[in-house]
């Protein structure tokens, strides 16, 4: 396995939050004292610039001296006559740890992995920064010599007295070209270095004029360590006490309706401004789609149905370890990325919210062999980093062509590396692991019952802190809802719930029993070996699938704006239109849609686990039936934030009022799942197929009982209110068939009698006082 390069390149200073994870490091020996056969390549003569470059004819002499006994020796060659020459380096073998770009002394060392790979050439491109779309002229290479310049499958270069920042830096790789045996090599790409810890690409997001824009690795050893500051503090709030807020960076605030400086719009700096918006919503924990670099244009690469659209969602990971530099405000690139991505993970830290990251390990960006997007791992070692079949053809668990190898050892230890990274260098507590199942298949692509790469990060000290969490299914039918490979340290993305309580909440007969076990934690899923109820991941809603407010507005998805004729998206939506598909005047379809949206929200708030709701449904956004829509840079998924105002009084009231009743509300979460003493269900009619209504008490040791009961028949319902508590009164507190304020009464209506008549599609919650 690889060494790790995160524990090689840490100091101390920032591992100071980190010192018991970090206690068994280990130091990296002394690279190799072999001296180094250098050539440049033909394409690196012209334009090297400043004081790396000077006019030359005739022979370019490299004096290279070893970095252990101080021999030198003079490389001579003949050049062909030009205007600007190549720059005179002094190199040395380099050391094959860490992976990476690291500084070393006074120079720059680089190493790259590949098995297969017999020819590697370092390219690079010097200050100042050029136009990416025209690599070739533009780049000195250096080829490395397998016989100096390798150490078991790592290949590697020290280059003295390189600038230590403003350097782009790529690589071509050539091996065999044999596709049936799972190579694909081509050395007229310049690739990305996997463990690039930033990538250099188009500055704005969606600029057309730098459609076709390349990326290649950087660096910044010029830079002060990022200020974390003195009273700085993780928020390690308890995974039974989350409310996570799926959300998406650019989207939050791209729309002109934010009200903030374009500049900032769209970017890190643009959550920080929004983050009194969150507090007042009640949530602690975002979830942020992807963040790692992508390539939003990749789909208008090519003609294609799709060539219209701009990956706004972010699945389609470049590179790991590297922020999505077009997320920095005013195009200020992968550096100020970095530096705004720390910013704001302070500024939501410093607000008492955690920070997970929805990472992709499944698939990159690079497609298929059909319509293969080369720009990395496929260039590098196709063979290792991806799965293939016994005639070297691309295994497609992921549904995006490819299929990352997670379960071969040099992938694994890549894997770890990067989510080390995430952990040390930005702070961030956690990850959902975007389709997961693929993780837990062999490097074969047959599933595996106990997982190494999973194994491996439930058991990993640096992540000891943080929340891991999997969306436990993928496209090649791994189901494993339940039954993830956990380690009791994987929480899930419950499925079940968010079908389940679909299902009842619209009025499906024979439901009731399977939503009480729902909102009681799934203990059929969950109550196994030392698993928690905050193992389950409830929601009702995500970024894939409908809206909140589409869920209770179509009955089928209306897709035809991403241009694959209504095929892409789920069929199976489990909604129900309240009469009427898409938008309508209709008061009363409105006011039924309305209640609807409400009562998903209680559910979601009431049940015990980990909830998770979608941005933009605190104030009912809608994306008009399009349950795919990662592909729209525009209203269809920016929050609007002129519709929040209008609704902040009713419908964003009530979402922020229940939040803030389950924080404070101990029944609502509970460590263990309930047993006798914790509920009571007010039902003796359990197998009543036709039954499409359920009570329950929530019991509190200090006798703040909460009542609850939710009514999906379409007429009412006069339920039998039990005795509270002794010297205790109930309370109205919910009632989600009244208009606001109404609907949310946080000190309770008194006067409530021993029945209740609760109208069609409604629930209500009292609480003992």
């Amino acid at each position: 396995m690889l060494p790790s390069p995160l524990l090689c390149e840490s100091g101390p200073s920032k591992l100071a939050f980190f010192n018991s994870a970090f206690s068994g490091r280990s130091s990296i020996g002394p690279s190799s004292s072999l001296e180094m056969g250098l050539k440049f390549s033909r394409r690196a003569l012209v334009n090297c610039r400043e004081r790396l470059s000077s006019k030359i004819r005739g022979r370019v002499r490299h004096r290279i001296t070893n970095v252990y006994d101080n021999r030198e020796r003079v490389l001579e060659e003949e050049l062909p006559q030009m205007a600007e020459a190549v720059p005179s380096f002094k190199t040395f073998p380099g050391q094959a740890s860490p992976l990476g770009v690291s500084e070393v002394d006074n120079g720059i060392n680089f190493a790259i992995f590949s098995q297969h790979a017999t020819a590697v050439t370092l390219c690079l491109q010097l200050p100042q920064r050029g136009e990416l779309d025209g690599l070739d002229g533009e780049m000195v290479e250096l080829s490395l010599d397998p016989h100096v310049n390798k150490t078991g499958d790592v290949w590697h270069i020290y280059i003295e007295d390189l600038p230590r920042s403003n350097v782009l830096y790529g690589y071509r790789m050539d091996g065999p070209n044999n596709w049936v045996q799972g190579h694909r090599f081509d050395n007229s790409v310049v690739l990305i270095d996997p463990h690039a810890k930033l990538v250099e690409g188009r500055r704005y997001f969606g600029d057309k004029k730098h459609k076709l824009s390349k990326f290649l690795g950087t660096y910044d050893f010029d830079r002060l360590p990022f200020d974390w500051g003195d009273d700085y503090k993780f928020p390690n709030i308890p995974e039974k006490d989350l409310v996570i807020y799926e959300m998406n960076v650019r989207a939050f605030t791209a729309d002109e309706s934010s009200g903030l400086d374009p500049e900032i719009c769209g970017t890190y700096l643009g959550v920080i401004e929004k983050i009194p918006h969150l507090l007042e919503l009640g949530i602690n924990a975002v979830e942020l789609l992807p963040v790692f670099e992508f390539d939003e244009f990749e789909f208008q690469r090519r003609p294609n149905p799709r060539d219209h659209m701009i990956n706004t969602w972010g699945y389609s990971t470049i590179n790991f370890f590297a922020p999505m530099s077009r997320y920095a405000s005013a195009g200020g690139g992968p550096v100020n990325a970095s530096w705004e991505f720390k910013e704001m993970v302070k500024a939501l830290h410093g607000a008492g919210i955690e920070v997970i990251l929805d990472v992709v390990y499944n698939h990159t960006n690079e497609a298929d062999d059909k319509h293969p997007y080369t720009t990395s791992f496929r260039g590098i070692d196709n063979k290792v980093y991806y799965m293939v079949d016994n005639r070297g053809q691309l295994l497609n668990f992921s549904g995006c062509g490819n299929t990352l190898n997670c379960n071969h050892p040099v992938v694994m230890a890549y894997i770890l590396d990067s989510l080390r990274h995430w952990v040390v260098e930005y702070h961030v507590d956690g990850f959902r692991f975007d389709l997961a199942s693929v993780l837990c298949r062999g490097t074969d692509g047959s599933p595996i019952s106990a997982p190494p790469i999973i194994r491996a990060i439930a058991k990993d000290t640096i992540l000891s802190r943080c929340k891991i969490i999997s969306e436990p299914w993928d496209c090649g039918g791994l189901y494993l809802v339940g039954s993830f490979p956990n380690w009791d340290r994987w929480a899930e993305w419950n499925g079940k719930y968010r079908d389940d309580i679909r299902r009842f909440i619209k009025g499906d007969p024979g439901m009731k029993g399977t939503f009480a076990t729902r909102v009681a934690g799934s203990a059929d899923l969950y109550k196994v070996n030392k698993r928690k109820p905050y193992h389950s991941i409830n929601f009702v809603i995500a970024h894939d699938g409908f809206t909140l407010y589409d869920l209770v507005s179509y009955n089928f998805k209306h897709n035809d704006a991403n241009g694959e004729g209504g095929n892409d998206g789920s069929n199976d939506n489990l909604s129900w239109n309240c009469g009427f598909e898409g938008e309508t005047d209709d008061a009363n379809i409105k006011a039924l849609r309305s209640r609807q949206m409400k009562n998903f929200h209680l559910a979601l708030m009431i049940s015990q686990g980990t909830p998770m709701m979608l941005m933009g449904d605190e104030y009912g956004h809608t994306r008009y039936g399009n349950n795919n829509s990662y592909g729209h840079d525009t209203a269809i998924n920016n929050f609007q934030w002129t519709q929040l105002d209008a609704r902040r009084g009713g419908h964003f009231r009530f979402f922020s009022e229940v939040i803030k009743f389950r924080q404070t509300h101990k029944v609502c979460r509970h460590e263990n799942f309930l047993n006798k003493s914790d509920v009571t269900w007010h039902e003796d009619n359990w197998d009543n197929f036709d039954s499409r209504f359920l009570a329950f008490t929530l019991h509190d040791s200090t006798g703040g009982d909460v009542y609850l009961a939710f009514n999906a028949h379409d007429y009412i319902v006069k339920a039998q209110i039990p005795s509270p508590p002794p010297n205790r009164h109930w309370f109205r507190v919910v009632d989600t068939n009244l208009a606001s304020p109404d609907d949310f009464v946080p000190g309770g209506v008194p006067g409530i009698s021993n029945t209740y008549n609760i109208a069609p599609f409604s629930s209500i919650l009292l609480e003992a006082k």
